[in-house]
């Protein structure tokens, strides 16, 4: 047997191969021991004078040069950093009450009313009747307490208010501005209502509801009309707003603090009567504001305002002589012939966006009473639904009390005007429903807009066809004050106004109206209707005869009727006009001949 040659297979280099042996790298002196059997590769050389440390056979056993083990080094702690990302906050904003959202929104408020200012100053008429009436009243009250002269009985028996209180202050400017100059006392009360409206808005809710029911306020048809309307309404609408923002702003203070609202609400109900139908609202409200601080003990705050209220109202009826105005116009007013679904749908035309907007707002804040603007919203933990449901059916449901009021006595005459009233009272309502359909972060405020810009369309078209319903009277005056005479009679359909222009000429003591006549003949019979009529100018009664055809038609055209049959008149002049709701017409004028 012949024996093969024996072939040494290298190995790869494992520097662990010995560790177990040698006592580990990490603790070695850099020696490492050579495998068994390794030759050095031929073809190798290392120059000593090039590489000092490197031998001819690395793995010669020889002196190898001293290492020092490898040992962890401690690093100092990192320097705190100079800038700290910091925690990212739920929302960019937050509803909590700050000085600059309430500048803010003043300053939003502000840009409000100067747009309900510019829709009231565009509208232009010569002055209504009920407007000629009180400011002729007015001028006779005041020449009366300055020089004596008689004073025209009756202004107590008919006027809707008191006549020493609105009629007296807007003559005393009217005699110094015009016209205008009275008007313009009612746009700054209805001004001012409305910044009263945002104003205790804004304490029960926020800043967002506020600014949304006064900007649905300002530019609903009544409240343009009413702001360059010189009648009792605009002044009654305010005092009405101070008294509901007297009561909201005294909700923490001493329980006596609400009778600061008694005088300004009498006031209120001495300007107009109507008024008084909301004074109820008035007194819910104070037990309602004060709940949160005060508990049951808010129902004494609300008696205490309604005791301190019916004492002031008692005082004032037994020093003046307003009860027969108060019967006359309010309680026992005459009923009309207008249809309850005449009435609710000229409601709903005039102010139904509003008062549905509000319903919707009341029920959304009866079943949820956050507002849901922010996550981190204001007073997240607010009034209980009860709370909630009464204040929204004490607001909403108060836009209710004109048109009812209205259906009950069936006549559509102020219908327009007492809707504000109520609406007044319903705004935050439908300020709230504005919001709750935007939704929070502002999520569709195109559903906002395009609310608001209805309700502007509304108003703006609805109050230029109100203020156009009576005809221009500028001509009737001109051709009538040739015949006034100091101890003349004269029949007229609106007598009121050529009666206000030439004041100094005439006064509503000469003047008869086609409303009704109490004509007393020689043998002093007193007849009235039709009757009288007919007797007064077949006896060429009165010097001048003047009918529109307007506001009494029917009686219009049975005066002509007799005026021709008398023979006592002749038709002088026919004074065209046209209505700026399409109508047209004519005045007609006829003085006494014999």
């Amino acid at each position: 047997m012949t024996s093969r040659p024996e072939y040494h297979t290298p190995q790869p280099y494992d520097p662990y191969a010995d560790e177990d042996a040698h006592g580990g790298w990490f603790d070695s002196d850099g020696y490492v021991p050579r495998q068994q059997g390794y030759e050095t590769p031929q073809g190798y050389d290392y120059d000593p004078r090039t590489y000092p440390y490197q031998r001819t056979d690395p793995y010669q056993q020889q002196d190898d040069q001293p290492t020092f083990a490898l040992r962890t080094v401690e690093q100092p702690a990192p320097a705190e950093p100079g800038y700290h990302v910091p925690e990212t906050p739920e929302a960019g904003w937050d509803d909590t009450p700050s000085r600059r959202r309430a500048w803010v929104s003043r300053g939003v408020l502000l840009i409000l009313l100067a747009v309900q200012a510019l829709l009231s100053l565009r509208l232009s008429n010569t002055a209504f009747q009920d407007e000629a009436l009180y400011l002729a009243a007015g001028h006779d009250i005041i020449e009366h307490w300055a020089n004596g002269t008689p004073l025209h009985s009756g202004y107590e028996s008919y006027f809707s208010g008191s006549p020493m209180l609105y009629p007296v202050a807007a003559a005393f400017v009217d005699g110094r501005f015009g016209l205008s100059g009275a008007r313009l006392l009612s746009l700054l009360c209805m001004l001012g209502a409305t910044a009263l409206l945002y104003s205790f808005t804004r304490r029960l809710f926020n800043e967002r509801v506020a600014l949304v029911a006064a900007a649905l306020f300002a530019v609903t048809q009544p409240t343009i009309v009413l702001g360059w309307f010189a009648t009792y309404d605009a002044p009654a609408i305010f005092l009405l707003a101070l008294s509901a923002w007297i009561i909201v702003r005294t909700d923490r203070a001493p329980v006596l603090a609400v009778l600061l609202a008694a005088p300004v609400m009498v006031l209120a109900v001495a300007v107009k009567y109507a008024s008084a139908l909301y004074v109820p609202t008035l007194l819910v409200l104070a037990a309602l504001t004060a709940w949160h601080h005060r508990g049951l003990r808010c129902v004494p705050r609300a008696l205490l305002l309604g005791i301190g209220t019916a004492a002031l109202a008692g005082v004032g009826l037994m020093y003046t002589d307003v009860l027969a105005g108060v019967r006359q116009t309010t309680t026992d007013r005459a009923h009309g012939t207008d249809t309850a679904s005449a009435l609710l749908q000229k409601s709903a035309e005039w102010g139904g966006l509003m008062f549905a907007t509000a319903v919707a707002g009341a029920i959304a804040y009866g079943l949820r009473g956050r507002m849901n603007e922010s996550p981190r919203s204001y007073g997240l933990h607010g009034p209980g639904r009860r709370w909630r449901t009464l204040l929204g059916l004490t607001l909403a449901g108060t836009a209710l009390l004109a048109p009812a009021y209205q259906i009950h006595l069936h006549t559509a005459v102020s219908l327009y005007k007492h809707l504000d009233f109520g609406l007044l009272f319903a705004a935050p309502m439908a300020g709230i429903g504005v919001i709750r359909l935007v939704g929070k972060h502002f999520r569709y405020p195109q559903l906002g807009i395009m609310i608001w810009v209805a309700a502007l369309c509304l108003g703006v078209s609805q109050s230029e066809w109100r203020f156009g319903l009576w005809p221009d009277s500028t001509g009737l005056v001109k051709a009538v004050e040739p015949y006034m005479k100091p101890k003349g009679r004269y029949l007229g359909e609106t007598y009121e106004v050529p009666v206000y222009y030439l004041r100094d000429r005439t006064d509503h003591s000469r003047w008869t109206s086609t409303y009704g006549i109490g004509y007393a003949d020689k043998k002093g019979v007193v007849h009235h209707g039709n009757d009288g009529y007919r007797r007064a100018l077949k006896a060429g009664y009165f010097d001048l005869v003047v009918l529109d055809g307007v506001g009494t038609p029917g009686v219009d055209a049975y005066i002509e009727r007799q005026v021709t049959e008398s023979g006592h008149y002749r038709l002088v002049g026919k004074i065209p006009f046209r209505l700026s709701s399409g109508g047209t017409g004519a005045y007609r004028v006829w003085a006494k001949t014999s």
